[in-house]
């Protein structure tokens, strides 16, 4: 078996690439991550032509970013024929170079179906993902923990591109909803708290407590609620200044997430799409590390990150996150 090589790719000639078939179906988090790191390849090479494989679920994100050409879905709930029917389209496409941002086995076998001459993947790819790649870009500099989007970034130094990242991340407008007037005032006195994770030992407990103390402690503040299951309050809240959108669809979080706000929550995608869009941010962390997972870039003057005692959220008292909000806002940024 070839070994895979790894660093700059002296064998593609970058400036000559038309085509580039990006593999990146879930997550949400996760393709912010990897939105950020192709539009700062599409600034340097805009005449080529972005395509994307993305889940149905998220392709709405994909489709609203003006670098990305093409969204390719991938309809994961149906099934294993739905998954063959994918691997025959892209048998029939032919790229320059396809990425595998993704570094498992089912986006291996997406990157050995599509017919490209160079195709690279992450080094930390998993269940033999790497098997398909010509390339695994290398793993970034220093002895770690890295950041997810750390991972990602080596895919641009392999390309002989300069791997900065711009802020925001450009997305289209998209729709328009009625709840949209809310987010109208200061960022920094409208606040948007996502309840929501991934898993329940992700989820912070006590949100209701820290949404009654900013309406005690900060004047003329606005408070909206957004996570994909429905939730409320378990005390009173002034009707004219609270805003509930848990439970709403995908399309629309995408939306709720990036308006001017100050955005609280969990470990989770939509905090890592505010962050990508430019918001303040405040991420609570219990047994996932801010250093791995948290707002990137951490040391940003828009980001901060609490973490719960001994990572046990249950443990972490709202008193302590308001305190880190307050620290926040009060920031000359």
């Amino acid at each position: 078996m070839e070994l895979k090589k790894t660093g700059p790719d002296t064998s593609l000639r970058i400036r000559s690439m038309k085509s580039l078939l990006v593999i990146k179906p879930s997550s949400l988090g996760d393709i912010v991550h990897a939105l950020q790191v192709v539009q700062t390849f599409a600034r340097e090479q805009p005449e080529c032509r972005i395509s994307w494989v993305v889940r149905e679920r998220f392709a709405g994100l994909v489709q609203a970013a003006p670098f990305v050409h093409e969204a390719i879905i991938f309809r994961r709930r149906d099934g294993w024929r739905a998954f063959l029917r994918l691997l025959r389209q892209l048998r029939q496409r032919e790229f320059d170079a396809v990425w595998d941002m993704q570094g498992l086995l089912r986006s291996g076998l997406m990157t050995a179906a599509a017919r490209a001459p160079e195709k690279w993947g992450r080094p930390d790819a998993r269940e033999g993902a790497g098997f398909f790649y010509r390339r695994c870009v290398a793993r970034p500099a220093g002895p770690g923990p890295y950041h997810a989007l750390e991972i990602l970034q080596p895919f641009l130094t392999s390309a002989g591109i300069e791997p900065k990242l711009h802020f925001p991340l450009e997305l289209k407008a998209g729709a328009t909803y009625h709840w949209q007037d809310f987010f109208a005032g200061d960022p920094r006195r409208t606040f948007l708290i996502f309840t929501d994770s991934r898993g329940a030992e992700k989820e912070w407990p006590r949100f209701s407590e820290l949404t009654a103390l900013i309406f005690s402690a900060i004047p003329d503040s606005r408070v909206a609620w957004c996570a994909g299951k429905p939730g409320q309050p378990d005390r009173p809240v002034p009707a004219d200044r609270f805003l509930n959108l848990t439970g709403c669809p995908m399309d629309q979080m995408i939306t709720l997430v990036r308006q001017p706000a100050t955005f609280i929550g969990n470990d989770s995608g939509p905090m890592h799409l505010s962050t990508a869009s430019g918001n303040r941010v405040l991420a609570i962390f219990g047994p996932t590390s801010p250093r791995r997972f948290g707002p990137f870039p951490l040391e940003s003057p828009k980001h901060r990150a609490v973490e719960a005692p001994g990572g046990v959220l249950a443990r972490l008292e709202p008193a302590v996150v308001l305190a880190a909000l307050q620290e926040l806002v009060a920031r000359a940024v």
